[in-house]
This record gives C-alpha cells, sequence and structure tokens, in this order.
C-alpha cells in the first residue's frame, strides 16, 4: 500500500504542519491553473499512478509552464501515459499541477523501519532532488534512532554537522523535520521519503523546508493509516482476479497473502510460513503458478475458502497440488488441511475430475489427522499422493514435487486421466 505524489501527499502532510508546495488536482479549472501560476511564475505537470514506480523526470514525464495553454498541452500529454521501469508497467490516471518553489538548496529526507539496523532509520542529505543512489555515501547520512524516544532535534542536527550542510538550512530543517516522525509513527507507515524539500526564502530572507515530492508506504494489516482518511481506490493496484479474490479474504486472523509468479504454471503450491514461501518459490521457479504464505492459524472457513479460489483459477492446469508448510507452532494442521479437503471434494463435485498428483508436506499440531483427511479425500478421488511428515527435509519435498510434475508432463497425466475416465482433451489442459 503506497502513496506517491503531491496530490495526497500534501494532505497527509497536513496532519504534522509540514510546509508543501501548492497542489492542484486533474479537475483544476483554467481559472485556478492561471491562479497558481501568477502566484508562482511557473507550474509542474506531473502524471499520478497508482502505488509507487520511480524515475518520471528520467523518463520525460514531468511538465512545466509559465502560461494556461501551455498547462494544458502537458496536460493532454501526461493524462493517460504509461511509464515502464524494469518489468513494472504503471499507467498514469490524471496529473496535478503544483506550483514552482524556487530555491538554491534541495534536501532527501526518508523515514524507514531498517532491517540492517533493526530499528526505525533516518536517511538524510542536502543533496537532494536526484535518486539517492547516485550520490557518493559520504554525501549521505543514516542514522538509526529509538523508536520510543523518536526523532529527535539532535539526531538530524548531528547529521547535517556530519554532512557539512549549510548554515541556513541546518534551523529550519532541525525545527521541521522531527515532526514527520510523529507521520511516521502515529499512522502505521512502513516507510515515509520526501525528495525534494526544497528550501524557499521568505519575505525576510528565512528558508522554510517545503516538501515537493512524496512517498510514503503503510502496513496495510496496521488499521491507524485509515484515520488519514484516503480514498480506498488509492490503493486498488492492478491485481489479477485471482489476487483480488484472495486479498478479500484478509482478516485480523490468518494471513492470505498471494501473488502470481507464472500464470501459465503447473504447481499449485499453497503455502504456510514466510521461510517456506521464500524456499518453496525459490526452488520451484517457473514451474509454480503461485506464490502465497496461508499460515497464521487460518479458521475453517477462510482456509477452505482461499482453496475453494485457489482451485478454481488454477486446479485445472495444474500437475501437482503441492501443499507445504515448516513445522507450526499455533496452526491447527487438522482445521487447515480439513478446510483444504473439503475443498478438493467440492471443487471435483461441481467441475468434474481433474488428473492431479498431490503432494504435502507439513508439521505441526493435529498433524496426523491432517495428513489422514488428505489422504483419505485423495484416495476417495483416486488420485497419486505421497505425504512427508514433520521429520522431512523441506528442500527434499520440493525436489519431490517438482519431480511429479516432471512425470506428469511426460505421460503421467494422461495415465492419471485415464484412471479417472476423462477424456484425453481435458487430460491435456
Amino acid at each position: 500500500m503506497q502513496v506517491t505524489g503531491m496530490l495526497h501527499g500534501a494532505k497527509v502532510l497536513q496532519f504534522v504542519g509540514f510546509p508543501t508546495a501548492e497542489v492542484l488536482g486533474p479537475a483544476a479549472t483554467e481559472e485556478e491553473i492561471k491562479g497558481l501560476i501568477d502566484r508562482h511564475g511557473s507550474v509542474f505537470i506531473k502524471p499520478v499512478f497508482k502505488g509507487g514506480i520511480g524515475k518520471k523526470g528520467k523518463s520525460g514525464l514531468l511538465g512545466r509552464a509559465t502560461d494556461v495553454k501551455g498547462a494544458l498541452r502537458e496536460k493532454e500529454r501526461l493524462y493517460f501515459v504509461e511509464h515502464r521501469v524494469g518489468n513494472v508497467t504503471a499507467k498514469a490516471n490524471g496529473v496535478t499541477f503544483e506550483g514552482a518553489v524556487p530555491a538554491e538548496h534541495e534536501v532527501y529526507f526518508s523515514i524507514t523501519d531498517s532491517t540492517h539496523f533493526r530499528a526505525p532509520t533516518m536517511t538524510l542529505t542536502h543533496r537532494g532532488g536526484i535518486a539517492i543512489e547516485e550520490l557518493d555515501r559520504s554525501e549521505v547520512r543514516q542514522v538509526p534512532f529509538d523508536p520510543l524516544t523518536g526523532l529527535k532535534s539532535f539526531v538530524v542536527a548531528n547529521a547535517l554537522s556530519e554532512l557539512n550542510a549549510p548554515h541556513a538550512i541546518v534551523s529550519p530543517l532541525v525545527q521541521q523535520l522531527p515532526k514527520l516522525w510523529e507521520l511516521f509513527h502515529n499512522f502505521g507507515m512502513t516507510t515515509l521519503e520526501l525528495n525534494p524539500i526544497r528550501m524557499s526564502p521568505d519575505r525576510r530572507g528565512r528558508l522554510t523546508p517545503i516538501a515537493c515530492d512524496f512517498k510514503c508506504g503503510f502496513d496495510r494489516d496496521d488499521p491507524r493509516w485509515q484515520r488519514l482518511g484516503l480514498p480506498a481506490h488509492l490503493f486498488a493496484v492492478d491485481y489479477s482476479e485471482f489476487e483480488t479474490e484472495i486479498n478479500e479474504l484478509r482478516t485480523y486472523q490468518g494471513q492470505s497473502d498471494v501473488y502470481v509468479i507464472n500464470a501459465a504454471g503447473t504447481i499449485l503450491a499453497p503455502t504456510f510460513g514466510g521461510g517456506a514461501n521464500s524456499m518453496v518459490t525459490e526452488m520451484l521457479g517457473d514451474n509454480a503458478i503461485i506464490s502465497s504464505d496461508f499460515g497464521g492459524n487460518p479458521p475453517y472457513e477462510k482456509m477452505k475458502a482461499v482453496a475453494r479460489i485457489c482451485f478454481k483459477h488454477w486446479l485445472a492446469q495444474s500437475n501437482v497440488l503441492f501443499i507445504i508448510g515448516g513445522k507450526a507452532n499455533n496452526t491447527d494442521i487438522f482445521e487447515t488441511f480439513r478446510a483444504m479437503a473439503d475443498a478438493l471434494r467440492e471443487h471435483f463435485s461441481k467441475h468434474g475430475p481433474s488428473p492431479l498428483y498431490l503432494v504435502v508436506g507439513r508439521g505441526g499440531p493435529n498433524l496426523v489427522r491432517g495428513l489422514g483427511v488428505l489422504r483419505d479425500t485423495a484416495d476417495a478421488l483416486g488420485l497419486p499422493y505421497r505425504i512427508f511428515g514433520f521429520d522431512s527435509d523441506m528442500s527434499e519435498v520440493v525436489a519431490y514435487a517438482r519431480q511429479a510434475d516432471q512425470w506428469m508432463r511426460a505421460g503421467g497425466r494422461e495415465q492419471v486421466a485415464q484412471s479417472l475416465n476423462i477424456a484425453a482433451s481435458l487430460a491435456a489442459a
């Protein structure tokens, strides 16, 4: 869950009174745009993307105009522009008009939950306005701090002193930047970045930090972000229909994290546990259809709904149903496996049998009862299966699932189809 740009960023920063550039949204009238130009001399026109995607300036996706005609021309160019960075493609839906902020100095500032320091960490440089990765490490300071005391003024002052920052920018930044910890901490953020903060002189020549671009990420399981009053559509990214259905099942109990790796894959691997997910995803590679973590002791009803959605979208093309997880501490294996077994029975009853090889590996409470349920279900449905207990090496279990997939590709699928009395055309689906 990310918010980028000043359209909503300016509203978020208002919660702590941090100064921002003046911003108009896509619905701004010509009179409003003219007034913005009259007040600031010129405006920047930026496309609005859902979620976060970088390198927009380098790709020419930033317009500037000194009159209304030029601003509207840039609006037409950027309103629905597509932007690609690596394997990520985003399509804009609207633009913002942002008043120009004159400044001699630009600052980069961010707060993140650092896995390196195991603490919230401030990143600061007075060489802002460019990608932080392009700067020499001597020009950037990363400072972890105690979350109990928060980001104190002396932390900012010491970092600026070590950077030999211009004296004129130190006092304004020391006064304003600690406010951003309140925003980060009180609204469930995982990252907060302002780049650039332009140090604009007021009428008396005193510099004021003005946020001119904004980026933040939220922990979607932390409800405090809802207090910001951000519109729900802001977090609606381009999920597949399958991912959307699964994500709707997110509750206080049990994860339902899922991502489609390869829509043409042949191993459907509902996985329990983050560590197991990492290993399974890496070892299965492109053969895996999804990457998932369905742990967290989900109740029967939720696990059955998750399994039903997985089977509806992917079972017809799957060679192997690979149910895998580490040794659980508090997940009731019987409940989760019973839910999956019932969902599999109902799917076969509704859509007909599908040639499938069942591979299971798990450990935890009520394991024997849970494995028994899956065994009985596989026997009843006429499916070949292999079951591994808690003392099995997970890497060997994953390797077995890959071997089962290879066997199914090499004629096993047709053999299973014949035993299920399925037509050859369906067997090759």
